[in-house]
Formats: structure tokens, C-alpha cells, sequence
């Protein structure tokens, strides 16, 4: 077996990442790796090897479980300072290294042995591939004379992953292992970001190598580009400028490119109106006047309709996602676009282009602030009042809300809302996937970044423990908390375990309605209240009891019924700092999310009640 080339597998056709390039000798495909220097080459295994390349990139820590594939690596971690964690599922090794890397800005670290270790890889490197976050996924193979014949667990993830990496490598040689791991670092951390799979068969790691330090990467292919092009930025900047209904779409890149101030002030600069993603909520504060909300599938009326009545949107680090465009053929009809974003693959891939923009959307709003500034001082500048107008109504008419439940049960969204008025901006808030997903979305503010974690592309249930656990180790000095259903909760749980045994407090918020609830709520609405399989036993039978599974898993737990309790049930939780905490919140089932668009149908079809449609006026929008 031959090594793939980085031309073979540095890209797969829908997602060709580009990033800047930081040298002269990067601009031409090799560059030197930013990492410690060792003074003199030494001879060790390719275990050790692979331990002193994490070191020597600056890892702290690694999430994982030892195999025999693996085993070797594990030797010389022993005796490392990087801190490895024991999961208890390579699933939450996974998603957990995402936890940090969505946490920190930094590349999240996981490992697993060969066959099902690595396969159980395969969820969370998928989720991090969707939603463009930086990790690096180290498995063992088994060894070189065996690939290909079966071997007890041996699986092909290089080949199994390959349309949902970035990159992966299959190492050959202990030479190697240096040049790999840097390349994997840069590759996963530039451009746009995304997840790389560096497989090692056993008989490599148990080989003797020499080992130094900083290797040469040799990437040819990979040129990163960060600076968008000048004349697409001053057309964009005279649309803007000429635009009556104008939006800023901001997706999670404007997060990944550390662009928020940049947005904030860009933003204020033209008076235009700004809606951010699921992936991008904190990249411009909830409370800015100019901010309409969340568009898409369960956002607000204001965002839904401002992007829909737009004639221009200006996309910063956003893909026009199905969830956001609703029927794409009816959105946004009579809309030019401008979309900016790093990766060129993105751009027209869902909707036309009139004006596209590739670079990193922190130069991208940097460069339009410049040119802006320019349309202004010669005397261009759009008048935006008509718009701001017809906008405010609708923030006013069609606020976010709900009703209390009429049979007396407690409201989800009630302990959500208060949840993040306890809490506070300075949180980092953690969800798993569905209605407790879109009600922490609505009713908690989120004023900064990176305080607001979810697995938005691949939709991931299980994903908020071990995420929460890696958030929580990236951050110690931030209160964690996750927003959980009890339907994904009882995926990953079992990292609690982890949790309790290496000191990690998390907060867990358990928002149990007995059911999968956004399932339900389908059903409600499409399948006339036939509830197939969506009961879980949690209320009639309160199997498992989440307060006796929290403390058989070593945290504290706690439970709450009524709306009386639910603050000092918070508050009681935000005072334990020694230990995980889980509360078990009991609502009641029949709560929906709303607005909603169905799957399918356009977002002039947003519904702002089950049945009801918003009611507008001939001269609105």
C-alpha cells in the first residue's frame, strides 16, 4: 500500500478549504511548523515520537481510551505532561475534543484504537466536519503486514472517513509521525477549520526513528487565502450603500475568523440589520438593537421575513443552509447576494452569487468597513429608515414567547429562559439536538462569543455531555452548562463518570418531557398525533430516575417540578463547584417550538402558532 498523496486527499469536492499563507515557503506548499525546538535529534519508538510531536504542538490535553492498536502511544503518555482523559465511549472522545476546540479557538485532541475504536470516531469527526471545527483524530491500525487481510479489528477509517475529513493520513514510516502531526495541526487549524484523521498501524508506532523538531510540512496544493479580492469588496461596499432593505447573514464563520468586532463595528457603520445563524449566535449581541435575531426553520418572525423581503444580503461565513433558506427556490426572490466566505467551495453552491468573496471574514469585514467609510465620504450612504421601520413593527407585533402549559405542568421554556438569566452572558451554554436545542437558542442572550455550543450541521443527540466535559476542560474557570433532552441525554451520559473521576463540574440541565420532543412535535403537527415510538418512559415510568443515575455516576442530583423551584433549584446547582451537577427539570410533553417553518415549504409559510400564520398588511413588507 502506497501513501496517499495531500493532492488525493487534502480536499474532498465539496469542501476545497483554503487558509493564508503565513511564509514565503507556505505560499509554496512546505512551511516550517510553530512548535518548540528540540536541540539535538534522539532515537526513540514511533510511539514516543508521536507523544513529543503533541508536546512539542502545544497539547494539553488528549481525550481517549487505549486499545491494542494504541497501546503503544500509551506507554510514553504515562510519563507525559500532556493530560490524557479516560472517556468511556469513543463517541465522547470525540465530541468532547469538539467541546474544547469550539471553547478555545485551539485543535481538540482525540485517540482510539484501531476497528470499532475508530468507527466509533465516526460520528463526532462527521459533526466537526459540518460545523468547520478544528480537531485532530488519532487512531492506531493494526500493522502494516496485516492491512488489508481482515485482521481482528481492523477497519479502513482512512477510507471511511475520507468524505468527512478535511484531510487524513495513513502514516507508512516512524519517520514520519513529526511531519504528519504538524501537517495535520495546520491543516485542521487554517482556513476553514475542520477535522483530520492521522491513522498509525501498530508496527510503526513499536519501530525505532529518529525524532526532531520542527519538521518540514510538505502540503503542495494548499494555499491558503485569506484576503479577499479588492474590486469584489468595493462593488459590494456600492451595493450596500445603494441597498433600501438590506441584512447582514452571519453564519459561524465570522466566529472562526474571530471577527465579531469587526462585524459590531461594520454593522453600526451602515445602520444595517444583522441576523446570525444557530452556528453564530454570540458573534453579535442578542441585546444590539440592530440584531433581528435567528433566522431559518425556528427563528424569528423579524429575521425570518427581513431576509426574505431583503433586496440585498450580505452572507459573512455562511452557507445558505437548508434550515435558513427554507424551499430554496422561494427564497429570497428579489435579494442580490453578496457572499463572502473562505472556503471557495461554498460560494454559489446553493444560492447564485452576485458578488463573491472569498477570504477570511475577518479581513473580508475589515476591508468593507475601509470601503464603506469611502462610499460615505463621497456622499453614497442608503436611507434606511422605511426599512427600520417595517422591521421594528415586526419585532413588536411577533416578539418571541410562549404559553404556560394549561394543564399545569412545568414550562421548558420558562426554565430555559430563567437558566440563562442566572447564569448570565459570561456561561458558556452547551445543547444537545431538538426543541430544548431551538428553546435555549431563543431564551437564553448570548452577548459574546464562543459561549454558545450545538451540533448544528450534522444535528448530533448525544452530543452536549462529553461536548460540555470539553468545554469545561478548556475553560476550568467558566461556568459549563448543558441544556439537554432526555432523549439525548441518555446517549452519552455515561461520561458523567468521566466527569466525576477527573474533576470536571459540569452542569447539566436535563429538560425532560418524557418524550423525544421535537419527534412529537412533528407528529402533532404532520401525522395527526399518531405518537410512533416517541414515549420514552421517563415521566409515566421515570425509567432511568435521573437524580439516582446522576449520583450512581458520582455527581450531585437534583429534580424539579414546579415553576416555585426552578430558581432556587439553579441557584442551588450554580453554588457546587466540586462536582458534576444533573437536574432533572420534569415538564410537561406538549410544548412546541415556535415560529416554525415547516421542512420543505417557503418561509413565507413561517407559522407563529400551530396554525397561525403572522397577519400582515398590504403596506408591510
Amino acid at each position: 500500500m502506497t501513501r496517499p498523496t495531500p493532492e488525493t486527499l487534502a480536499h474532498s469536492a465539496r469542501r476545497a478549504r483554503t487558509a493564508e499563507p503565513a511564509t514565503e515557503a507556505a505560499a509554496a506548499g512546505r512551511a516550517a511548523a510553530p512548535a518548540v525546538r528540540q536541540p539535538e535529534p534522539v532515537q526513540l519508538s514511533g510511539a514516543a515520537s508521536l507523544v513529543r510531536s503533541l508536546e512539542a504542538l502545544g497539547v494539553d490535553v488528549v481525550f481517549g481510551i487505549p486499545g491494542g492498536a494504541i497501546l503503544p502511544a500509551y506507554d510514553p503518555l504515562y510519563d507525559s505532561a500532556v493530560r490524557h482523559i479516560l472517556v468511556r465511549h469513543e463517541q465522547g472522545a470525540g465530541h468532547a475534543a469538539t467541546g474544547y476546540a469550539q471553547a478555545t479557538g485551539r485543535v481538540g485532541v482525540c485517540m482510539a484504537t484501531s476497528g470499532p475504536g475508530a468507527t466509533n470516531l465516526v460520528t463526532p469527526i462527521a459533526d466537526a466536519y459540518m460545523d468547520s471545527v478544528p480537531i485532530v483524530a488519532i487512531t492506531g491500525q493494526v500493522a502494516r503486514p496485516a492491512i488489508g487481510t481482515d485482521a481482528f479489528q481492523e477497519a479502513d477509517i482512512q477510507g471511511i472517513t475520507l468524505p468527512i475529513t478535511k484531510h487524513n493520513f495513513l502514516v507508512q514510516t516512524a519517520e514520519e509521525i513529526p511531519r504528519v502531526l504538524a501537517e495535520a495541526f495546520h491543516v485542521a487549524s487554517t482556513g476553514r477549520p475542520g477535522p483530520v484523521l492521522v491513522d498509525i498501524p501498530k508496527d510503526v508506532l513499536q519501530a525505532q526513528t529518529t525524532f526532531a523538531w520542527p519538521p518540514t510540512l510538505d502540503l503542495p496544493g494548499y494555499r491558503p487565502t485569506l484576503h479577499p479580492h479588492g474590486k469584489q469588496i468595493r462593488e459590494a461596499a456600492r451595493l450596500m450603500a445603494a441597498a433600501r432593505r438590506p441584512v447582514f447573514y452571519v453564519g459561524g464563520g465570522v466566529l472562526k475568523a474571530g471577527a465579531t468586532e469587526g462585524l459590531r463595528k461594520l454593522a453600526e457603520l451602515t445602520g444595517i440589520p444583522v441576523v446570525t445563524t444557530l452556528m453564530a449566535l454570540g458573534a453579535f449581541p442578542d441585546s444590539h438593537p440592530q440584531h433581528l435575531g435567528m433566522p431559518g426553520m425556528h427563528g424569528t418572525v423579524a429575521a425570518v421575513y427581513g431576509l426574505q423581503k431583503a433586496d440585498l444580503i450580505v452572507a459573512l461565513g455562511a452557507r445558505f443552509d437548508d434550515r435558513v433558506t427554507g424551499k430554496l427556490d422561494s427564497f429570497a426572490p428579489d435579494a442580490a447576494v453578496v457572499h463572502a466566505d473562505i472556503d471557495p467551495a461554498e460560494i454559489g453552491k446553493n444560492r447564485h452569487a452576485d458578488v463573491p468573496i472569498v477570504g477570511d471574514a475577518r479581513h473580508v469585514i475589515d476591508e468593507l468597513t475601509a470601503a464603506v467609510t469611502a462610499e460615505r465620504a463621497a456622499g453614497r450612504q442608503a436611507d434606511l429608515a422605511d426599512w427600520w421601520n417595517q422591521l421594528d413593527d415586526l419585532r413588536n407585533r411577533y416578539p418571541l414567547g410562549y404559553e404556560e402549559p394549561a394543564d399545569g405542568t412545568l414550562s421548558p421554556q420558562y426554565v430555559i429562559e430563567r437558566l440563562g438569566k442566572i447564569a448570565g452572558p459570561d456561561a458558556i451554554y452547551v445543547a444537545g439536538v431538538g426543541q430544548h436545542q431551538m428553546w435555549a437558542s431563543q431564551f437564553i442572550s448570548y452577548e459574546k462569543p464562543h459561549t454558545w455550543l450545538n451540533s448544528g450541521g450534522l444535528g448530533t443527540m448525544g452530543y452536549a455531555v462529553p461536548a460540555a466535559m470539553g468545554a469545561k476542560v478548556g475553560k476550568p474557570d467558566t461556568v459549563v452548562w448543558a441544556v439537554d433532552g432526555d432523549g439525548c441525554f441518555q446517549m452519552t451520559n455515561q461520561e458523567l463518570a468521566t466527569c466525576a473521576l477527573e474533576g470536571i463540574p459540569v452542569k447539566i440541565a436535563v429538560i425532560n418531557n418524557g418524550n423525544l420532543g421535537m419527534v412529537r412535535q412533528w407528529q402533532t403537527l404532520f401525522y395527526n398525533e399518531r405518537y410512533s415510538n416517541t414515549e420514552l418512559g421517563t415521566h409515566k415510568h421515570r425509567i432511568p430516575d435521573f437524580v439516582k443515575l446522576a449520583e450512581a455516576l458520582g455527581c450531585v442530583g437534583l429534580r424539579c417540578e414546579n415553576a416555585a423551584d426552578v430558581d432556587a433549584t439553579i441557584e442551588a446547582a450554580m453554588a457546587i463547584n466540586d462536582a458534576p451537577v444533573v437536574i432533572d427539570f420534569v415538564v410537561g410533553k406538549d410544548a412546541m417550538v415556535w415560529p416554525m417553518v415547516a421542512a420543505g415549504t417557503s418561509n413565507d409559510e413561517i407559522m407563529f402558532a400551530r396554525g397561525v400564520r403572522p397577519a400582515f398588511d398590504e403596506d408591510d413588507i
